[in-house]
Order: C-alpha cells, then sequence, then structure tokens
C-alpha cells in the first residue's frame, strides 16, 4: 500500500482503530523529565518564547512530577527535524509550526496557517468548539503524536522585499522565503520559494540568497532586524492569516502519563496558545511605528496581487482534494471560518469602523 493510501484509510478509521488497539495504559510512577525539541532558535522573539511558556506551565502545575526540557532548534536536532524526532521516540515533544510538516501530511497545515484562511479568533473558535482540536488529535495520531495548539502569532505580514511590488509578474522568479501552502502559492505564481529555519532567514537576506522574506510581524520582524536590510515592509499577507504553533507529544509517552498529567499538557498549551497571541498583538503596533520612523515603507499590495494569489491557491488547494482526511479538514476548516466571519463582520468589524470614525 502506498503512502497516499495508508493516509486515506487511517483518516477514515484511524482514530477508532487506535483506540480499540491500545492497551490500557501503565500510568509511569514517580517524576518524570520530558524532552521538547522545538524549530525556534533559542531566544527567537515570540515563538521560542511560546515554548518556553507551554514548558512552564507545565512544570509549575506538576509540582515536580512532570518536568518539560526545552531544546532550541539544533541543540539536539534541526529545525525541521522534530517531527521525525518525536514520532522515532528520540524526542518526547516537539514544538514548532505544523505547517512545516506538509510533506508528512497536507493537512498539517490547517493547524498553522492557510492561504485565505481564518484570523485567530476564527482559529480558536473552530479549534475549542467546532471539532478542529479533534481533528488535529486524529491527524497526528496516524503519525504516533499527541497534538495541541500551543501558540499563536495573529495576523503575519505579507513580508519583506528588496523593491516594490506593482503587480503579480513581479513574483516571476522572485527567491522569496514561505513555507506551507503559502509558499506553493507563490511558487504557482513563479516565485523560487524557499523554506528556511527562523534563525537563518536575516543571512539569507542579507547574503542575496533570497530576494524577501515573509517572517511573523512588526515586533518580531524589527527583533529580527529585516529593516537594516530592506525598506519595502508589506503589512498584510495571505498565507497566514493566523498561525498556530502546535506542542506535539509522543503518542506512547502521553499514553504513559496519568490523566492529571494529560490534561496538564492540554491546559499548558491552551493558556500558551492565548498568551502568545496577546504578547504579538501587545507589541507589533509599537514595534510598526518604530520601523516606519526607522524610514521603512509600510505597504499594501495592489488588488492585481491579490487576485492572482486566490486564483493560484485555489490550484493548490485542489491539488490535496484526493485525499480523504485532507478533503474532511478544509471543509470543517471553511465551513467554521464562514460561519463565524459573517458575526465577527457585522459586530468587531462594525464596531471598530465606528469607533476608529468617531475616535479620528
Amino acid at each position: 500500500m502506498d503512502r497516499r493510501s495508508f493516509l486515506k484509510t487511517s483518516a477514515l478509521g484511524g482514530g477508532a482503530a487506535a483506540a480499540t488497539t491500545l492497551a490500557a495504559p501503565a500510568y509511569a510512577q514517580g517524576n518524570r523529565t520530558l524532552t521538547m525539541v522545538t524549530s525556534w532558535g533559542r531566544g527567537l522573539a515570540g515563538v521560542f518564547d511560546a515554548a518556553v511558556k507551554f514548558a512552564d506551565n507545565v512544570n509549575e502545575m506538576s509540582g515536580g512530577s512532570l518536568t518539560i526540557d526545552v531544546k532550541a532548534a539544533g541543540e539536539l536536532v534541526g529545525a525541521f527535524e522534530v517531527f521525525d524526532a518525536v514520532t522515532s521516540g528520540q524526542a518526547d515533544i516537539y514544538h514548532a509550526a505544523d505547517y512545516y510538516f506538509i510533506n508528512q501530511h497536507p493537512a498539517f497545515a490547517f493547524f498553522t496557517g492557510v492561504p485565505f484562511g481564518m484570523t485567530a479568533t476564527e482559529l480558536n473558535n473552530w479549534y475549542y468548539h467546532g471539532g478542529g482540536m479533534g481533528m488535529h488529535h486524529e491527524l497526528g495520531e496516524i503519525f504516533g503524536l499527541k497534538s495541541f495548539l500551543a501558540g499563536n502569532t495573529g495576523t503575519q505580514a505579507g513580508g519583506w522585499f528588496r523593491k516594490e511590488i506593482q503587480g503579480p509578474e513581479d513574483f516571476n522568479g522572485l527567491k522569496f522565503r514561505m513555507p506551507g501552502l503559502g509558499g506553493r502559492v507563490l511558487g504557482a505564481m513563479g516565485a523560487s520559494v524557499q523554506n528556511l529555519p527562523g534563525a537563518e532567514v536575516y543571512q539569507a537576506l542579507a547574503s542575496g540568497a533570497i530576494d524577501g522574506t515573509e517572517w511573523i510581524g512588526p515586533w518580531a520582524d524589527e527583533k529580527a532586524g529585516f529593516q537594516e536590510i530592506t525598506k519595502f515592509y508589506y503589512t498584510a499577507g495571505m498565507h497566514e492569516p493566523a498561525a498556530g504553533l502546535s506542542a506535539a507529544c509522543n503518542l506512547d509517552v502521553f499514553n504513559e502519563l496519568s490523566p492529571e498529567q494529560q490534561k496538564m499538557i492540554e491546559v499548558a498549551a491552551s493558556d500558551a496558545n492565548i498568551w502568545n497571541l496577546s504578547q504579538y498583538l501587545n507589541n507589533n503596533g509599537a514595534a510598526l511605528k518604530r520601523l516606519q520612523a526607522g524610514g521603512v515603507q509600510v505597504l499594501e499590495f495592489p488588488d492585481s496581487v491579490w487576485d492572482a494569489m486566490y486564483e493560484a491557491s485555489k490550484g493548490v488547494y485542489a491539488e490535496f482534494m484526493d485525499d480523504d482526511l485532507f478533503k474532511k479538514v478544509n471543509d470543517a476548516y471553511f465551513a467554521s471560518m464562514d460561519e463565524s466571519s459573517g458575526w465577527l463582520t457585522d459586530s468587531v468589524g462594525a464596531y471598530r469602523a465606528q469607533r476608529d470614525r468617531v475616535r479620528a
């Protein structure tokens, strides 16, 4: 059976099969330390903070019975090797952006960010109240993982460019760093897409190995120093309207934990998710002002670029619709987004428009 057929079969019955074949766990006694590998360089603004927040939450709640030992990218395995490290048992947990692992299964993208997808509020609505967490578990369990959202960067910026983008043709041949399905969209528009760990992006941009990059948003981008290299900054992008970060535990390890420790991991991840989103949103406004004061040109893509991106995104989604689990998650994701977005537009959107008008 080929891998795609395996994934299709697992998608239809993977969760149930796991539930019926796993023996009753023998909970580990005494104190236990779990090694958590991350895709983040130590101290990388926001993303490494989310990993540390998740670990600290578990450590504090457990009273010493469960300790998470955080390893930055490169300290045990490389940034993009964390998935294999946990599924193989080399490490116990990873903290990463799941869209790094779309080669394992493209549906992982939905638990980070997808083109023209959900904002952070919409993602949390789906994840905690619309069945999204259950789908995250179903997908993870195919690979021997128990997965939880454990961070969110909020809406990510369109990125940094060496020259102004006038139209879709400017992406043709452009060497640009963008992971996930968003990167596939730019590839369909003619860009030469690179997938680089966060700690390597500054040097690649400075050396000319890439012509542009997206990273996160004003605060994290300022910390990374991209404004030292180029001054063209697009603050809205199609690729990650909300970027969820995940903590995924080796499923055998998770099943060995007591129910109380399992709940600690779930609650610690949920708290890190909300805390991290607030961290970014609290810092981005002031950071953007500092970037502008330093000469950065804050720009928006023209409508022709947005239109081309949307058309390309439809082709990218179509590539994976023959995978049953991808289609299942896709349909549930966008159905929830459509349900949430109407009320948010009519309530929060209308309120903010009027608030900004009367305070102007």
